[in-house]
């Protein structure tokens, strides 16, 4: 079953007795609890250590650097029980815990990328909730608790196993149940759909486990998860999940199908398919997110997922979460970027790929460009007509600046070196641009064109493009390694330019915080106009949502079921958070 919401315990005020005078006695339960949460956080300091966080006190607010992490950790939990809304803030610059998002439970060689990626982007002004981090506190001491290397995890197993001599024990509210996610697609889509798994977790009271089926996967992220892992391991029962689809018998939509949605007792586990293809005639899938498909899940111990999708807008259609979800992310459009910045954290190996790269072409710009570019069958363009709208949207939104018209405007090379006509005409901004693409033409074209003429008003632009390996292979762990290597290169931008639909944007971006210009798909494989607009969101777009009525059950928009879900501006089908 999914968490109750945390109660809200009412503050104390300031009682009245029948004449009208203020009751003392109102006011000493108050001034109790004041006194037994102050005495709880020293205790928490001193049991946990104090490994100190930055105070933030330039910000104009409380100064509270004597606060250590970890009992920072405890007053962010007890605030969201404060009252009927969760607290919201901004994280302070250079807080490594990213305003109580991350856990201070972590060495910090371990992972190097977890503590440090966010002092190379810009500062995220995106409202953090308290509720969200008290429930990925509440989910980290549940994954300790039914984790892999667990006796929970091992019973858990054993039913999975042996169903028939534990048939009823699986709807014990006490035992573990559990989200297995199979990786599917490219690197991309694998990435916003386990962030979509994960929120369905939060929401569902389960445990995510990440099924590598092969390599390609491995050593890329850091475990999320202090004091556990997300692996599943290799001896699980339930074999060739990767290779499961539309048809397998244990499918979710396969079972409302039968009629078995309310079977008692439930099975020992289900399969939820959410590809591509999850919502062609005559499948039944797309109940997931109706309540009959809750329902058929609830009392399910084991759940299989495999997506290609961010199917986090979904997740805000169902009835039963939204109240959850509302104090988790008053603000839904940023959903990805806060859950994006508490799961993926590039291993020591990728973050030296991205440190080297850094310290070498970027770290000196003082503005950085990050132009993504990515073509698709179904949207064929020709590479001089892409790189006409590339160029046209760069420079007529200033994300560029524009070239001289002369080859030989510049006087730079004849000025004497060190004279104060040289000084005046150096450049007025370094600028950065780092381009990102399966090809190579892109980004020679950029480079060759300010090489040739130079940029108007001075600006040095440096263009760089870190690999251009031709197609996309999945399939290999190098391959993954670089191109998250690039995503978190990209997501380093103060500005972003990315194609339509692609979801390798939609990560960089989204871990950014940034709202990107978005190169629109070509119409009549001929650049539209305007070449690009600057996107409503930071959230990704649900591709493929289910376009159906639950309460009518027929077809229908989804794009005006609830208010913050709309309809994408790069792909008129898929729709995404707004706010």
């Amino acid at each position: 079953m999914a968490p109750a919401p945390s109660s809200s315990l009412a503050t104390a005020g300031h009682g009245k007795t029948k004449s009208g005078r203020s009751s003392s006695s109102a006011v000493r339960p108050a001034l109790l609890a004041i006194a037994v949460s102050v005495m709880v956080v020293l205790l928490m300091a001193v049991l946990f250590g104090a490994r100190w966080t930055p105070s933030g006190g330039h910000g104009g607010g409380a100064d509270t650097s004597w606060v250590s992490a970890r009992a920072r950790v405890v007053l962010n939990a007890v605030s969201s029980q404060q009252g009927a809304d969760p607290v919201v803030k901004v994280a302070q610059p250079h807080d490594r815990l990213l305003g109580g998002l991350l856990s201070p439970d972590f060495n910090d060689t371990s992972c190097l990328s977890r503590y440090r990626a966010s002092l190379y982007r810009r500062r995220s002004l995106h409202v953090l909730s308290s509720h969200l981090v008290s429930a990925l506190r509440r989910y980290e001491s549940l994954h300790r608790l039914c984790g892999p290397g667990t006796s929970a995890y091992e019973r858990a197993v054993a039913r999975l196993r042996s169903p028939s001599s534990s048939n009823t024990t699986s709807d014990a509210p006490s035992e573990c149940r559990y989200l297995v996610w199979t990786p599917h697609a490219g690197l991309g889509n694998r990435m916003l759909s386990i962030t979509s798994a994960f929120l369905y977790a939060l929401l569902t009271g389960r445990v995510l486990l990440f099924h590598r089926s092969g390599d390609d996967m491995k050593d890329l992220f850091c475990e999320p998860f202090p004091g556990a892992t997300w692996v599943l391991p290799e001896d699980f029962p339930i074999r060739g999940m990767e290779r499961f689809g539309i048809r397998t018998r244990e499918s979710l939509g396969n079972a409302l199908g039968r009629g078995e949605g309310g079977r008692d007792p439930p099975p020992p586990w289900m399969y939820v398919h959410l590809r591509h293809d999850y919502t062609r005639p005559g499948a039944s899938d797309r109940l997931f997110f109706c309540d009959d498909g809750q329902d058929a899940l609830r009392r399910v111990g084991w759940v299989v997922l495999l997506s290609d999708n961010y199917f986090v807008p979904g997740l805000f259609l169902i009835p039963r979460y939204e109240r959850e979800l509302s104090r988790m992310f008053p603000r839904r459009d940023a959903v990805f970027h806060h859950l994006g910045r508490y799961l993926f954290h590039p291993s020591n190996t990728v973050w030296g790929m991205v440190m080297r790269y850094h310290g070498s072409y970027l770290a000196k710009a003082e503005e950085r460009v990050g132009v993504q570019v990515r073509t698709f069958s179904w949207a064929p363009i020709s590479t001089d007509e892409l790189y006409g709208q590339i160029v046209s949207c760069a420079q007529g939104e200033n994300i560029l600046p524009r070239v001289r018209e002369s080859s030989s405007g510049s006087d730079n090379a004849t000025a004497i070196p060190g004279s104060r006509r040289q000084q005046q005409q150096r450049p007025a901004r370094r600028k950065a641009v780092l381009v990102v693409s399966l090809h190579g033409e892109y980004y020679e074209r950029i480079r060759d064109m300010y090489y040739e003429h130079g940029a108007v008003g001075g600006d040095a632009v440096s263009v760089f493009q870190p690999t251009h390996l031709g197609g996309q292979r999945s399939e290999e762990r190098m391959h993954n390694q670089k191109a998250l290597a690039e995503m978190m290169l990209l997501s380093f931008s103060d500005v972003a330019l990315t194609s339509a639909a692609s979801t390798f944007g939609y990560v960089s971006h989204g871990l950014a915080g940034l709202r990107p210009w978005v190169l629109m798909v070509p119409v009549r494989k001929k650049a539209p106009n305007p070449p690009c607009r600057l996107a409503a969101t930071v959230e990704p777009c649900f591709h493929t949502p289910p376009h159906y009525d639950c309460q009518a059950r027929t077809k229908g928009d989804n794009g005006k079921t609830v208010r913050h879900v709309r309809h994408c501006e790069d792909l008129k089908d898929g729709v995404q958070l707004v706010d």
